[in-house]
């Protein structure tokens, strides 16, 4: 089976990325992006044993939501419209991409209502690219200032995407500028507690991500593949 294959593939290649950098396997976790894959498939990645379950919008999550709900664990890893806040909280246990101060405020009211406290990663455009989301790292300091009086927000790390290269090697100097960012929030205790994880690395570029830190890193057409998906 291709899906037992892919994933036998990039747990080797997570192994060795490890072992390179010195660290415990068990510090990096796989979230499986079924993004462009059906509910069937979806179905097929959980029954392998992956339960992490990241998901950009919840037009396309909703129907693997709700047939699958409490099998996974669900990562919303994409840009988050504060309208859809609404659909999102209580059913996503993580949330990588906050980047604003008004977002925060919407997952907050939103979490008070269900009396929930929601996991956060606040998402940083390290590279600059005018196409990525997520906030300038010069706005970060200012930013966990507001996030002191959001108190169903539980900040847990950080999180970006570097730019596509042929050569992933070149993408280290964003990863490793956004684990110098966590740290120096930790050594300051910005947020009054340590901040441990980091959120990077995708299909092209994940290796290089974990060589320099990455405790989560969203996988997709390298893991689950990519299908053309015709919606009912």
């Amino acid at each position: 089976m291709l899906l037992t294959h892919n994933i036998q593939h990039v747990e080797d290649k997570v192994s060795r990325a490890c072992a390179r950098a010195g660290r415990d396997r068990n510090d990096v976790q796989i979230i499986a992006v079924t993004k462009y894959v059906s509910v069937q498939t979806t179905g097929q990645v959980l029954q392998q044993g992956l339960r992490h379950i990241g998901e950009n919008r919840w037009q396309d999550a909703e129907p693997k939501w709700e047939t699958f709900k409490d099998q996974g664990i669900w990562h919303f890893i994409g840009h988050l419209q504060t309208n859809k806040v609404k659909d999102v909280i209580g059913k996503f246990a993580y949330i990588h991409s906050l980047d604003r101060l008004s977002l925060a405020k919407e997952i907050n009211k939103k979490a008070a209502a269900l009396g929930i406290q929601v996991e956060c990663f606040i998402q940083l455009n390290i590279s600059g690219e005018e196409t990525k989301y997520g906030m300038p790292p010069e706005e970060l300091s200012s930013f966990i200032e507001e996030l002191q009086a959001l108190k169903q927000i539980r900040i847990i790390g950080l999180m970006t995407m570097a730019p596509y290269e042929e050569e992933p090697e070149l993408t280290r100097p964003v990863f490793r500028r956004l684990r110098e960012l966590r740290d120096e929030l930790n050594q300051k205790q910005s947020l009054g507690y340590e901040i441990p994880h980091l959120s990077m690395g995708m299909s092209g570029d994940f290796e290089v991500a974990i060589e320099e830190g990455a405790t989560w890193v969203r996988l997709g057409s390298i893991l689950v593949g990519k299908e053309e998906i015709t919606w009912e």
